[in-house]
């Protein structure tokens, strides 16, 4: 089992690494985890800043990741449906996952187009930075919902 994690730009925040960390480290008693940043564009143009992020995302994408895109429109569920997702495709026998996040201006149509899901953490509007610890504490938290652990209370 992998997961990996695609992130446009560093994280600049040492609390934002720290948590990053912290997490990844929790997620590899159930999984290898992968943390790959691809660098940000400096393109002025945020059409042409997509276009560049998106080339990049897609080199670090492996070819048998099933791809879970993070963005605002996206679908949402709770962290037992995560688990849940995360168990069926599991059973399908899907063994590597790879979860993007983009950069300022979303992603492109190409990224887009090769998703497998697009998923919302919430309604409410979060920094990239901070969906990155929030993501990795919510798929730590679906691994451990899956072996019937105590983190998640109901």
């Amino acid at each position: 089992m992998k997961f990996r994690f695609v992130f446009v730009g560093k994280t600049t925040e040492r609390w934002l690494q720290e948590g990053i960390q912290e997490y990844s480290k929790r997620l590899e008693h159930y999984a290898s985890v992968e943390i790959v940043v691809v660098p940000g564009s400096t393109n002025r143009e945020p059409v042409r800043q997509v276009e560049e992020e998106g080339n990049a995302i897609l080199k670090a994408i492996g070819p048998k990741d099933w791809l879970i895109l993070l963005d605002e429109h996206g679908e949402t569920c709770s962290s037992v449906g995560l688990a849940e997702l995360l168990e069926k495709r599991m059973s399908a026998g899907i063994s590597s996952f790879a979860f993007v996040i983009g950069g300022a201006y979303g992603l492109s149509a190409l990224v887009r187009g090769k998703a497998k899901l697009t998923l919302s953490l919430s309604k409410l509007t979060f920094t990239h930075q901070m969906v990155r610890v929030i993501l990795l504490e919510q798929v730590y938290r679906a691994m451990t919902i899956r072996r019937g652990e105590s983190y998640h209370h109901v």
